[in-house]
């Protein structure tokens, strides 16, 4: 149990700095920018919220397998894969958590008053410095949320891990894939204390995050 916490842990922190990151700049560009296409972009960045994860992690194996669009060149090039390695489960992670970082980040952003934004171009700051020094300062209490939420997402996802990384003993068996094992080896007693362990994490969390979405308000 303790190196599948471990795992998950390690896996959903490093997918939560990605989705940070990226969630972030891509609510930036949702909240303020106006270009064709934009609402394909915002249709195709939320699927991943609202598919099953296996559909999903299918779409990984097309773009990220050993002979994907784009695994497969990388494979032939390095003969290094994502299949079946934890780093795949970062990958799945990072993608099934992404829409609620840049949902979040792009309401937070969004709720910024656009008078203060008016304010700082005309006093000369630039595009870059007003979104370090106004939208993200301004903003900061709804963007914490979502990456604790981003972060509680990426620590529960199965279905895409288990589609990309497998359940390898010992290397790709997150929390979720062990409690999913044990279930299946009638092993309750390892499932009931794993699956109370993963309850508190998770209420811990959206305790967090409420509190935090709260105090914004």
């Amino acid at each position: 149990m303790i190196h599948s916490m471990l795992l998950s842990f390690k896996v959903a922190l490093i997918a939560t700095v990605l989705v940070i990151l990226v969630g972030t700049l891509m609510g930036y560009l949702l909240a303020t920018k106006h270009f064709p296409g934009k609402e394909i972009l915002d249709v195709l960045l939320t699927l991943p919220l609202v598919m099953p994860p296996t559909v999903t992690g299918y779409y990984l194996i097309v773009l990220f397998g050993r002979r994907g669009i784009l695994g497969g060149p990388l494979f032939d090039l390095t003969g290094y894969t994502l299949m079946f390695t934890w780093h795949g489960a970062v990958l799945a992670s990072f993608i099934v958590s992404l829409p609620l970082m840049i949902r979040t980040s792009r309401v937070a952003i969004e709720s910024v008053d656009e008078n203060l934004v008016h304010t700082a171009t005309l006093m000369g700051y630039s595009r870059w410095a007003i979104f370090l020094r106004v939208l993200l300062p301004l903003s900061r209490r709804g963007l914490i949320a979502g990456a604790i939420l981003a972060f509680a997402r990426a620590l529960g996802e199965f279905g895409a891990t288990l589609m990309v990384a497998g359940n390898i003993p010992g290397a790709t068996d997150t929390m979720p894939i062990s409690i999913y094992s044990h279930v299946a080896s009638g092993e309750w007693k390892a499932a009931n204390t794993m699956v109370m362990v993963f309850t508190a994490f998770s209420a811990l969390f959206l305790y967090a995050a409420l509190r935090i979405t709260r105090r914004h308000k």
